[in-house]
């Protein structure tokens, strides 16, 4: 009996297959309290997604294009808060959780700063999730916070000062095909040039063409300008413009080329613009003078037929060609050693870009680059008429105040007939053509150097010169 009694007792000891049940009872409540909380975990993280969702739309939408942040940025002149983008980027992040519930927002700010062309952006929020598993544990609901920050630019506000060569040298025609056109047509000294002559003479003093040397009695007048304007043809009106060569309206100068690209330069400046006024442009040619042909303007969206804007001016730039008698330009050579200090003095302050009445200055010489330091007037020649180079040293002076200068070369396309007329003009001024184009890459400011040898190319290279002035003047901005 006694035996009995303790063999059972001691097979109830060493019995433990009832421990499993007693075991996974107790292991059973931690296991669910994770599983909850891993939901719990769960649904807060995917509301955190959505709430930073909201405020990352809300970072960018501050800062967008036309958006009212982004407008109220650019009419700013000075730096600090956009209240107006503030507002907006709040707008926007409850715009995004409209209609989306198990949450609540306990706070949300948002900063907008304007600092010079900058702009920053930074929403930022804290919100709590309500939990059901997590309550045993004593907590009611999770906190989730997130925030955004993005990174933007004002459009820059630029001026363009249009340094236009206008000098002899830009009355020759465009092309080689409207050099052998005019060459059979003019009868400027033709004592001189048998073959015909590819200037286009714009004197109009009386006498500055010798009827000796003409091929037919012109009266004393030079012709080569006024018969480009016809194309030789009798029954064709005068044109003051020739946008177009090989037509057999006008025959184009290079002068007509420039000043055609210069009217497709301010559509491509009005399709740019992102705020109103973004930019002014002004056009500036020169001879033995810089001359003000036209103010710099933000009302560039003119007609070329309406004599009141500066898209008139520009296609009309032909006109301005050396005659001789236009006291603003003088007259002979190409003188860059009056245009550039005549320049430096005209932009009277270098702004960054950052707002309308801070604005960047940007110079684009279009030019030929044969410096000549001959001067006439009243007939009254002086001066060594060979051609050389510009100084690059009065580029400088520009560049280091700050002003990008960008050079478009329009390379002379060799004079066809050269003679020995006005002490080997022409030969001087075809051996010069190699020694131009270093000289103006020196010139111009790191990466604006462009070249034309075609009407075309010199509506291409104009475009290509103001959209390198945008990308510029956001990278440095």
């Amino acid at each position: 009996m006694t035996y009995s009694v303790m063999a059972r007792l001691k097979r109830f000891r060493d019995d433990l297959s009832g421990n499993v049940a007693v075991i996974f009872t107790l292991a059973l409540i931690p296991i669910m309290t994770a599983v909850g909380c891993a939901v719990d975990y769960t649904m807060a993280t995917r509301m955190r997604a959505k709430l930073q969702a909201a405020a990352d739309a809300a970072s960018v939408a501050a800062l967008a294009q036309k958006s009212p942040g982004f407008t109220a940025a650019a009419a700013m002149t000075s730096n600090g808060s956009v209240a107006a983008a503030v507002t907006d980027a709040k707008n926007v992040f409850n715009a995004n959780m409209n209609g989306i519930g198990g949450y609540t927002l306990s706070s949300l700010t948002a900063t907008v700063t304007k600092t010079g062309i900058k702009l920053a952006s930074n929403v930022q929020f804290t919100a709590t999730v309500p939990v059901v598993f997590l309550k045993i544990l004593g907590f009611t609901t999770v906190t989730v916070t997130g925030s955004s920050s993005s990174s933007g630019s004002l459009p820059p506000y630029l001026d363009f000062y249009l340094m236009l060569d206008v000098s002899g040298s830009m009355g020759l025609p465009s092309t080689n095909a409207e050099q052998t056109r005019l060459a059979a047509i003019n009868p400027d000294n033709y004592s001189q040039y048998p073959n015909g002559c590819t200037f286009a003479c714009h004197f109009t003093t009386q006498n500055a063409c010798g009827n000796s040397s003409q091929k037919y009695n012109t009266n004393g007048y030079c012709l080569g300008y006024s018969l480009s304007r016809t194309a030789g043809n009798s029954g064709n009106s005068p044109v003051t413009s020739c946008p177009t060569d090989g037509t057999s309206a006008c025959i184009q100068l290079r002068a007509d080329a420039v000043g055609y690209a210069v009217t497709q330069l301010f559509i491509t400046a009005n399709s740019s613009a992102k705020v109103s006024n973004q930019f002014r442009i002004g056009l500036y040619p020169f001879i033995r003078y810089l001359y003000t042909y036209f103010a710099l303007t933000s009302s560039i969206n003119g007609s070329t037929t309406n004599s009141s804007t500066i898209n008139y001016a520009a296609a009309n730039l032909a006109t301005l060609l050396d005659t001789g008698a236009n006291s603003n330009l003088g007259s002979g050579g190409t003188h860059f050693e009056n245009a550039f200090p005549s320049m430096n003095s005209l932009i009277t302050s270098v702004g960054d870009g950052s707002t309308w009445n801070n604005t960047l200055p940007y110079v684009f010489l279009v030019t030929d680059g044969a410096q000549n330091y001959q001067t006439q007037w009243n007939l009254g020649w002086s001066g060594s008429n060979s051609p050389t180079t510009l100084d690059p040293a009065l580029c400088t002076t520009l560049k280091n105040r700050g002003i990008i200068i960008s050079v478009l070369y329009i390379p002379y396309q060799p004079i066809q007939n050269p003679t020995t007329f006005a002490n080997s003009e022409d030969f001087y001024a075809n051996a010069n053509i190699p020694y131009i184009s270093p000289v103006l890459q020196n010139c111009a400011s790191p990466n604006f150097f462009f070249t034309a040898n075609t009407p075309a190319d010199i509506t291409t290279a104009l475009n290509a010169m103001f959209n390198a002035a945008l990308k510029s003047a956001h990278i440095t901005n």
